[in-house]
């Protein structure tokens, strides 16, 4: 490979004083995507700058209270709009309510009994309007079928959510079945075909000693590579290749949180199937 960093990202591996995960451009090579986890003690509370990225605020345990500043550093407190965030038990327990946060502002997340919250981000140009993503109206899909099926939750996919650049979705992989399959990919900009996605992969597993594994191949000579076996709070980067099949232990349903932004005028998921793996799939 020849990629500067490694894109098997284990549980701990980016961790700071602030975030339990904190991948940002710079550390994963590429322009746009980022994802942090931020764990709260009950009573605690995290403050960040958006600066240059939009951010979505979500539940991965727990409910909190989000703060968006309109103006940021303004000590009169003036411009800002609070969400509440009602959350889940985990993120095994069902879809959950979201807060999108626009760039070139401030966020506080404070949250009274504690929690673990994703940030998901990505690099953008325009400024939208603070907003919250109630958990009903989240668009659930039941894909594939047999040892393929799973549960997209399209939370903020390109259809039903309005981001810049933004687009992130959760997959929730029975025990036993394969999902991201057939592999895919998309690392090329080809009007009506394909369009140009960074992705990271955010993986949880059920139950104390469930893993999963993930594989990456590559599309072009020199291109991503990984087969690796996630558990969770790892992270799997995807700068280009096939990606696919995301693996659940039997016995154990894996979950990974998708975050995926590029560089294209247009925001949206369009993907191009391994010809190799498609024959006979259902």
């Amino acid at each position: 490979m020849t990629h500067k960093t490694e894109l098997y990202v284990p549980k701990g591996a980016t961790a700071t004083a602030r975030y339990a995960v904190d991948i940002d451009p710079e550390r994963a090579g590429w322009t746009h995507s980022s994802l942090r986890v931020v764990e709260l003690e009950p009573g605690g509370s995290h403050t960040f700058a958006t600066e240059d990225s939009e951010w979505i605020v979500l539940s991965l345990g727990g409910g909190c209270t989000v703060q968006v500043s309109e103006e940021p550093g303004n000590s009169d407190r003036v411009g800002i709009t609070e969400f509440q965030i009602l959350g889940r038990e985990s993120v095994f327990a069902g879809v959950s309510d979201f807060v999108y946060a626009p760039r070139d502002a401030r966020v506080q997340i404070a949250s009274g009994a504690g929690g673990r919250f994703a940030l998901a981000g990505a690099k953008c140009e325009r400024r939208l309007p603070a907003r919250y993503g109630p958990a009903p109206e989240v668009p659930v899909e039941e894909r594939g079928s047999g040892t393929c099926a799973r549960q997209v939750r399209n939370f903020a996919s390109a259809d039903a959510f309005e981001c810049d650049k933004l687009i992130t979705v959760e997959v929730i992989t029975p025990g036993g079945n394969w999902s991201s399959y057939p592999p895919h990919k998309h690392d090329e900009n080809r009007p009506g075909e394909e369009t140009e996605l960074e992705e990271i992969y955010y993986f949880e597993i059920d139950g104390p000693h469930g893993f999963g594994y993930q594989r990456v191949s590559p599309s072009r000579e020199g291109g991503a590579e990984v087969l690796a076996e996630v558990r969770s709070g790892d992270a799997v980067l995807v700068p280009d290749g096939w990606h696919g099949p995301s693996i659940a232990q039997p016995g154990h349903s894996m979950y990974y949180l998708n975050v995926m932004a590029g560089p294209g005028p247009e925001r949206k998921w369009q993907i191009c199937f391994h010809p190799d793996h498609t024959e006979g799939y259902r």
